[in-house]
């Protein structure tokens, strides 16, 4: 008698990432609601508002150096003394400059009516037997360190629009105009927990007491911080039983009080775990095989009102796949306007010679000649990977790369702000 031959499973196709990404943003609608925040507490929000200037900046014509405010046409000849007939520090206005004369000035202080340049006290000296005098040693442009009033800022302009997400530079240049609070998006909030009988917390047990088969839970650190450096309001849930019932609770109780539950493993095919068939009880959920390495199992889908996210449990894969998919998503629901970073054309220094079928995200760092240097095990477990290197190159599938090629280059420092 013949026996049956088993089938082999059947693999979902995998996936291109700009697909895949479309499909998720797809799912993103922006967060209703704003919140008023002190503009020293906006740092990394996403701006819910246009930011119109109601003055100009500079307020008016002003010194960017320590010096002397002069008259172009009376220093022509560096030999010339003249006197000194005020001073005018930041804070106060001077009076009109007296014919013949220059006025002491300071950086900030507005240029006095008459004055057309600026000499900076370097290229002055005064003079011992002539108190009160000083002598001009190289005769100045007109409009020599002079800033004009409203040549940062004009009157009614939008100086930081809608969609922002606000970096330290554009708190400056809000306060800059006056503005002491600003209204911004409202923080996702997620839950973030991990499930596996394998995870273990640093801190409750030693290394040398770990169990065969047993991992520290590194996943959970770095997720939790890529999620609070996003100015989402994070829920650390800790490590859920790795039980059916358990996880049921766990995934209940996160929907309804979260806008996003983020988990990472389980979620590649075949895998036996709970998060899988829990989600698909309560909810929805798709498996996507992503054509990207590292990071090529994914999981979207819904529980109750909240959306879900399932990341790859190898720690790079991890850390990539929240970089190129849970990053844009999640900047999308707080309504930024930029969700991607464009890379920089840079020169590999290194040989990549195996080409792969799945679009490459292989850690590096720039070197002292401008080059980029590749870390030398790419593996998707080895994290110290993206601890050494500071981007990542996005290498087209089915491409290698020779010593002195131009390449994609995203720098981490666009991608963790």
């Amino acid at each position: 008698m013949n026996t049956p031959t088993a089938k082999p499973a059947v693999r979902p196709p995998l996936r291109a990432l700009d697909e895949a990404l479309a499909e998720l943003l797809a799912h993103a609608i922006p967060l209703t609601g704003r919140e008023t925040v002190s503009t020293f507490d906006a740092d990394g929000r996403v701006l819910a508002q246009d930011v119109v200037s109601a003055l100009q900046v500079p307020p008016e014509d002003n010194s960017s150096m320590d010096g002397y405010a002069v008259r172009v046409a009376e220093v022509l000849d560096a030999t010339v003394a003249l006197r000194v007939s005020q001073r005018i520090p930041a804070g106060s206005a001077g009076s009109a400059l007296e014919p013949g004369t220059v006025a002491r000035i300071f950086t900030g202080a507005p240029i006095p009516a008459g004055a057309d340049a600026v000499v900076m006290q370097e290229d002055t000296e005064t003079l011992a037997d002539q108190d009160g005098f000083v002598r001009i040693k190289q005769a100045p442009q007109p409009a020599q360190w002079i800033r004009r009033a409203g040549e940062d800022v004009t009157r009614g302009a939008t100086v930081l629009s809608k969609g922002e997400l606000l970096s330290p530079a554009a708190l400056g240049l809000a306060a800059s105009i006056g503005m002491d609070v600003l209204q911004v998006a409202k923080r996702p909030r997620v839950a973030l927990f991990s499930t596996g009988d394998e995870l273990v917390m640093p801190g409750e047990v030693a290394p040398a007491q770990m169990r065969p088969g047993a991992i520290y839970n590194s996943n959970r650190f770095f997720l939790r911080a890529l999620l609070q450096r996003l100015g989402c309001e994070v829920s650390d849930l800790g490590i859920v039983p790795d039980q059916r019932e358990a996880t049921l609770d766990a995934l209940r109780s996160a929907s309804q009080a979260h806008d996003l539950i983020l988990t990472s493993g389980g979620v590649s095919v075949g895998e036996e775990d709970h998060i899988k068939p829990a989600v698909q009880q309560l909810g929805s959920l798709d498996l996507w095989q992503i054509a990207i390495k590292p990071g090529k199992p994914f999981a979207y889908g819904q529980v109750g009102a909240a959306h879900f996210i399932g990341l790859p449990g190898n720690p790079v894969s991890s850390f990539i796949t929240f970089l190129v998919l849970v990053r844009p998503f999640l900047l999308k629901l707080q309504g930024a306007s930029v969700l991607q970073t464009q890379p920089l054309a840079m020169r590999a220094d290194f040989d990549w010679p195996r080409a792969d079928k799945r679009r490459e995200f292989l850690r590096v760092k720039r070197n002292a000649a401008g080059g980029l240097d590749l870390f030398a095990n790419q593996s998707s477990g080895v994290l110290t990977s993206a601890v050494w290197g500071d981007g990542v190159i996005d290498n087209p599938a089915g491409r290698t790369i020779a010593h002195g090629d131009t390449v994609q280059f995203i720098p981490f420092s666009a991608l963790l702000s």
